[in-house]
């Protein structure tokens, strides 16, 4: 069974920064790509970000390319998103995944309890 626990969340004004961390056990983490998702209130869970099991590879939705970089510690179990130039629209809670496969499309098998990203305008 995999535990995921993100860190990391909480209230910044636009244009600031967080950093969300994942923390991961129960299985072998290098094996497995990693991902981040959102849901805002009201909203399905969107894609965000992911990144092989290698951390060689990593992928963004659109609407956050360029601000956001996912990153990933194998030896630490640890995936990291760290987010800029924040808006009132990545506001949602994340949530943290991990791939059953080495590829970042997925499928993502295991989540995270969340944590909430509030930016205020």
């Amino acid at each position: 069974q995999v535990q995921l626990v993100e860190s990391g969340g909480g209230l910044v004004q636009a244009g600031g920064s967080l950093r969300l961390s994942c923390a991961a056990s129960g299985r072998t983490f290098s094996a497995y790509a990693m991902g981040w998702f959102r849901q805002g209130l009201g909203k399905e869970r969107d894609f965000v970000a992911g990144i092989s099991a290698s951390g060689i590879s990593t992928y963004y939705a659109g609407s956050v390319k360029g601000r956001f970089t996912i990153s990933r510690d194998n030896a630490k179990n640890t995936v990291y998103l760290q987010m800029n130039s924040l808006k009132p629209e990545d506001t949602a809670v994340y949530y943290c995944a991990a791939g059953s496969s080495t590829v970042i499309t997925g499928p993502y098998s295991y989540w995270g309890q969340g944590t909430q990203v509030t930016v205020s305008s």
